[in-house]
């Protein structure tokens, strides 16, 4: 199994076990969400309890509601952003990662990394935001979005800021 750590803080922020669609030759993966149920218990035991006189409400259970990778790699939820802080966020965070990177993927990562933050100033509206369970200042951002007429969360990560680990 694979896991992306994030370059700059060591967080987990994604696995080989959610496929990506990589945009903007590659700077920003997109990673499809679902929403699960967790806490969920269903039993059957095979009785009637409205038979048996007993009650037909059954025992409460604490099921809640998550998205699969915000639950899976204990993705913080931060405030939205306004143009000027994003842009602001970009920046320094493009100047960090920057200096991780080889002098060719430098390069490259340089001349396409401007059209995939544009595409993101362009969502800012419909933008979540994220971070690792470290919460590190510096560290990667991950986006969610809902497209049109979807159900459940896309995400986005820059992948230059992501590391590969085998486990």
């Amino acid at each position: 199994m694979l896991v992306y750590q994030d370059l700059l803080s060591g967080d987990e922020l994604l696995s080989d076990s959610f496929p990506y669609k990589e945009l903007y030759n590659g700077v920003l993966w997109e990673v499809e969400g679902k929403w699960v149920v967790q806490g969920a218990v269903d039993v059957d035991i095979g009785a009637n309890p409205s038979a048996e006189g007993g009650d037909d409400e059954g025992v409460e259970d604490q099921a809640v509601k998550v998205v699969d990778i915000v639950d899976t790699f204990r993705l913080q939820e931060q405030p939205s952003f306004d143009k000027k802080q994003f842009l602001a966020f970009i920046k320094r965070y493009i100047k960090n990662l920057a200096t991780k990177l080889s002098d060719e993927r430098q390069a490259e990562f340089k001349k396409n990394v401007e059209a995939a933050a544009k595409w993101l100033v362009s969502k800012l509206s419909d933008l979540q935001f994220f971070v690792g369970e470290s919460m590190h200042d510096d560290g990667s951002m991950v986006f969610a979005y809902y497209k049109e007429g979807a159900t459940d969360p896309t995400f986005l990560y820059f992948a230059d800021g992501l590391k590969e680990v085998k486990c």
